[in-house]
């Protein structure tokens, strides 16, 4: 980024009254619950939706509290399992399918997207996290607790072949439910789910990481270098050598 760019977001930034915008941004939509949390679990904010699932009177009655007070146990522990997950990697949670509550106090269905957030010596001291209900999936039945469970073995075990046959019956249902299923949710196939979320590994690794690009197919489950390095540039139009220098020079 050219250095007087910078120095104008940075000056922007600083003189945000409110640098947690997003906040209020969000407490205007229903179906959606924005939060930010330290390293220890608290709440720094939460957006109305939130206070409102939680019981309430007020969002800034969440402030300095965390899940475990909050929210029904089992929603809670898997929430900071998460949170512990991405402390100790300093990685996104992306695309997980989590237990939630809805604004009629229902336990539901929700898709949770957290990312990690750095001090000004990229320490992470924190997280964001957006959850979007999945209104109609999951009150339709096709989302539940072995669903779940298949979404979070993709995510967790992208690098291995995986078969469409034995994840489908790890949620329970046939391959064709399966694949209709995560279209719905995710708007992707099973096989477009795994590219996005090797994808996604590879991306992190090249930013990240000084690892052989070699070394960085084989960790995301491709044969080689160059069947990364095709698919990569298919979905991103660079080669993956490319994305390393572009995205350290951002």
């Amino acid at each position: 980024m050219d250095v007087t760019l910078k120095a104008w977001r940075e000056d922007f930034i600083a003189r945000l009254a409110q640098p947690l915008l997003l906040e209020t941004l969000f407490d205007h939509m229903p179906d959606m619950v924005f939060t930010v949390k330290d390293r220890q679990g608290r709440y720094i904010c939460m957006s109305e939706a939130g206070a409102e699932r939680c019981g309430l009177a007020h969002k800034r009655e969440a402030i300095g509290r965390t899940a475990h007070e909050l929210w029904p146990p089992h929603m809670a522990d898997r929430y900071a399992e998460q949170d512990e997950l991405l402390f100790r990697t300093g990685h996104p949670v992306l695309d997980n399918l989590d237990l939630t509550l809805f604004n009629d106090r229902q336990p539901g269905w929700c898709l949770s997207n957290k990312t990690p957030l750095l001090d000004a010596k990229g320490q992470v001291i924190g997280l964001a996290c957006l959850s979007r209900d999945l209104l109609e999936p999951s009150r339709a039945g096709i989302v539940d607790a072995r669903m779940a469970e298949a979404v979070d073995v993709m995510l967790a075990r992208y690098a291995e072949p995986l078969r469409v046959e034995w994840l489908a019956e790890l949620a329970g249902v046939s391959p064709a439910q399966f694949e209709r299923r995560m279209k719905k949710i995710f708007q992707l196939s099973v096989g477009q789910f795994l590219t996005k979320t090797r994808i996604d590994a590879a991306t992190l690794a090249l930013a990240e990481s000084e690892a052989p690009i070699s070394e960085i197919a084989l960790s995301c489950g491709y044969c080689d270098q160059s069947a990364l390095s095709k698919q990569f540039r298919q979905l991103t139009g660079m080669t993956p050598r490319d994305y390393r220098q572009w995205v350290r020079r951002v």
